[in-house]
């Protein structure tokens, strides 16, 4: 737990003295979801139609934004050859590398989604199981991201390869959260969905260090 907590808090710093890594996605977010009531009209049903797969689409696309940073700073400053090379177990490093990046570009999406969803005339049932949604999913899309951009690492244009390699992941996720925000909505039972999503996570959570770690390790030769 303590080398866990010391790589989370080491990326949180270097977050906090690159600002524009948080910011760009957060503002990116607020601007879609902004434009899709200007451009369509004010009517409330058809927003509300339309705001779970709009603030989804919106949330993922953020997620992806910040995706190509992940391990990059490390990798241009040799930071993470070390990491490689040290004794310390690397799958415990990634892992606090990405809950770094979730805490960063996941949990702000989460904390908006409630003032976003009163855009869209949503009901309070339905923000909740909107907030609750964001809140499940984005570390799942954090954790498959982190795969792609391990892969992509010191590749030019990794950022538009990462959307190729991890977007046909992302697709389930995508379902059953907007699923069960439409659930919500009327007011039927969400707890299928909201079980897949845990199921997804925790299979994320198994799964994805390890298999990021041999990503780093291919890009890096190791």
């Amino acid at each position: 737990m303590k080398l866990l907590i010391a790589a989370m808090l080491r990326d949180l710093k270097a977050h906090v003295r690159r600002p524009g890594d948080v910011l760009n996605p957060l503002v990116f977010f607020i601007i879609v979801i902004s434009l899709f009531p200007l451009g369509i009209g004010p009517g409330q049903a058809t927003l509300q139609l339309i705001a779970p797969g709009v603030i989804w689409v919106a949330a993922l696309l953020a997620t992806m934004m910040a995706m190509e940073n992940m391990f990059r700073s490390d990798f241009e400053d040799g930071s993470l050859e070390q990491m490689a090379l040290s004794p310390q177990s690397m799958p415990l490093l990634v892992l606090g590398k990405i809950v770094a990046h979730w805490l960063v570009s996941g949990l702000p999406l989460v904390l908006l989604t409630p003032v976003v969803s009163l855009t869209y005339y949503l009901s309070g049932e339905a923000i909740l199981v909107m907030t609750l949604s964001v809140l499940l999913a984005t570390p799942s899309l954090s954790m498959i991201g982190s795969v792609g951009a391990a892969l992509t690492l010191g590749l030019p244009r990794g950022g538009l390869l990462i959307a190729i390699l991890v977007l046909p992941l992302y697709v389930p996720v995508l379902i059953f959260a907007t699923s069960m925000v439409l659930s919500g909505t009327e007011g039927t039972d969400y707890t299928g969905q909201m079980y897949w999503l845990m199921a997804i996570l925790l299979m994320a959570l198994a799964l994805v260090p390890l298999t990021t770690t041999a990503s780093l390790r291919v890009s890096l030769g190791r």
